[in-house]
């Protein structure tokens, strides 16, 4: 709301919802004490009161001596015992005392700006507002300039009374308000911290698929009629599907959003402002929470203060994580190959008749390093048919022409003919041999031996042992001089000498430590990497969710040499760049 200005006043400035600003060059301060002391005289023969009362969920804890009946009590008798007339109460119940933006807050200066009121009684200072300067504002200039009167019971605070020892401590009474709100808004904080890394869940309600269970943690429970939905989207993500795609198919079926389910099942009003689609986001955001994985994830979002309640996402090291804390709807394979469908390099696309293309998104130009695009032709025979070509170009050339870059064409049945055929050979050397699968996978990966591996562990070792022999010749030098059997100064330089050492030992066990590390990774993702091309060992022909799981990208190069029939393809290679091994396993030659 805003105090508007008076004409005759000269009174600049404006008063928006409790923040008042005035110009003291300008504002007419006769004509305001003028007008002040006749609205007073008028408040003397009729005080029209409204009571304001407020209780925030901190309150409630303190019990019965601050509820709204409570207060309500209080007010009404210190008005009756005085004659005074109740226009109106107004009640926040639930609203923190920072914040003043409260309907009810709002209300009452409404009807104090257009004379309703003249008198505002409240039980205490900390009722009205717990942030030091905006109360100052309302009590020293806004109240005054349109002559209402403001009552604060317990702390003796009567605006009508400027001399009174009440109003002489009234600075102090809401600066210390202030402090215990900020104090008791950390220490909430903590208590439900604390409460989040025991394992109980301090939200309202888990997401969509799980209910709140009834037990001490309010473990969640499956919701299984959403659950089903839950595992279908995460399903059409492994097999491709963009949650756009995703989305937009619910949709269709009339499938109830997050928001309308809940309503519903709530047995909650469906107004016009629940939207009935589902949204790309709210998908996006489901296939990244990993409680439908079975963990508890909460500490993820905090307001910037105990005064500015506006939210922002805390970093993901900050989260409080609980594994296996209740039931998964998905499996922790499901959900990896879904977060790898996220990472991949290829952005699902769909031609016009909803089809995508095994390959689609992973090739790229080996020339220019952009993306290669379908491209659908159709050849007029000698005969008479048609001929309807599909081929993948180079994006360059298809945008900018020739002088940019060539076409590297190449016919999509040939080339996913060509990557599924290198899919087998490699499935066929897993199948052979096993061990010298995994051994040649971890030398492209990590182009180091087993020797070598077994060597920096034995490194590793002496190095930890020497760090232990220096501690000990430390901890004896130290002796020795307290015993005076050495000098100060040789054991001192002593000292120095093997600190030195230990720091130059330390930086070289992080390096060793960090190379094994990776190692095992190596490792790791190679054992991953054959699990699952296991899977497509029956596989007839090349599917979307098989290159989503096997393949990185795919590069191919430019034809070296031009036949009678253009589409006739030409000698080049095709790199091909596989996920987890991430090396080149094959260059392929197409002839």
């Amino acid at each position: 709301m805003k105090w508007e200005s008076h004409k005759g006043n000269r009174r600049q400035g404006i008063a928006k919802f409790g923040v008042a600003w005035y110009n003291t060059r300008t504002l007419n301060l006769a004509a305001l004490m003028q007008r002040s002391k006749r609205m007073q005289s008028k408040q003397e023969q009729l005080n029209n009161t409204g009571l304001y009362l407020r209780l925030s969920k901190d309150d409630e804890r303190v019990g019965e001596s601050l509820s709204i009946d409570n207060q309500r009590i209080i007010l009404q008798k210190y008005i009756k015992d005085r004659g005074w007339n109740l226009v109106d109460e107004y009640v926040d119940d639930g609203y923190s005392g920072t914040n003043f933006e409260r309907p009810e807050v709002q209300r009452l200066l409404d009807d104090a700006k257009a004379g309703r009121i003249n008198t505002i009684v409240v039980k205490d200072l900390s009722r009205f507002g717990r942030n030091y300067i905006m109360v100052g504002q309302y009590l020293d200039y806004i109240f005054p300039a349109y002559g209402i009167r403001f009552i604060a019971i317990s702390d003796n605070v009567d605006t009508a009374d400027r001399n009174s020892t009440g109003m002489d401590m009234m600075p102090i009474m809401n600066v210390f308000n202030e402090w215990h709100s900020a104090n008791t808004s950390k220490k909430i904080r903590a208590v439900l911290e604390a409460s989040q890394k025991a394992g109980k869940y301090t939200s309202g309600y888990y997401p969509y698929g799980y209910l709140v269970g009834g037990d001490d943690n309010r473990t969640a429970i499956i919701d299984e009629p959403a659950a089903e939905v839950v595992r279908r989207i995460f399903q059409m993500r492994i097999e491709g599907a963009s949650p756009y795609r995703i989305a937009r198919a619910l949709t269709d079926e009339g499938i109830p959003n997050p928001t309308l389910y809940r309503t519903k099942k709530d047995g909650g009003k469906i107004n016009r402002q629940i939207q009935p689609w589902w949204s790309h986001k709210t998908i996006r955001d489901m296939l990244a929470d990993p409680t439908y994985k079975g963990c508890t994830v909460q500490h993820r979002r905090s307001t910037v203060s105990y005064k500015n309640h506006r939210t922002y996402w805390r970093p993901q090291e900050e989260w409080i994580v609980k594994e296996n804390a209740h039931e998964p709807i998905v499996s922790n394979e499901v959900w990896d190959k879904a977060q790898e469908v996220a990472k991949s390099v290829s952005r699902t696309k769909y031609t016009k008749k909803g089809v995508s293309h095994p390959l689609s998104g992973f090739l790229f130009c080996a020339d220019c390093g952009q993306k290669m695009r379908i491209s659908y032709s159709k050849t007029k025979l000698k005969s008479g048919k048609e001929y309807n070509c599909e081929c993948y170009i180079c994006r360059t050339f298809a945008n900018l022409g020739k002088n940019y870059c060539t076409t590297h064409a190449i016919q999509r049945a040939d080339l996913e003919a060509l990557v599924l055929a290198d899919i087998r050979s490699k499935l066929n050397f897993v199948l052979e041999d096993e061990a010298a699968a995994r051994e040649e996978f971890l030398k492209g990966r990590a182009k180091r031996t087993a020797a070598a591996r077994v060597a920096d562990n034995k490194q590793l070792k002496a190095k930890r042992k020497r760090m232990e022999e220096l501690d000990a010749l430390i901890q004896s030098a130290f002796e020795d001089k307290v015993l005076k059997k050495m000098p100060e100064n040789l054991c001192n330089s002593l000292c120095k000498k093997y600190q030195a050492e230990q720091e130059t030992l330390k930086a070289e066990i992080n390096a060793l430590e960090k190379k094994l590390q990776e190692e095992s990774k190596d490792e790791a993702d190679v054992e991953e990497y054959i699990r699952r091309i296991k899977l497509y060992g029956s596989c007839p022909e090349l599917t979307r969710e098989m290159c989503l799981q096997l393949i990185e990208f795919i590069t191919i190069d430019a034809k070296t040499e031009r036949n009678n029939r253009w589409h006739s393809p030409a000698p080049r290679n095709i790199h091909i760049y596989y996920k987890l091994i991430d090396k080149e396993h094959a260059t392929l030659n197409k002839n």
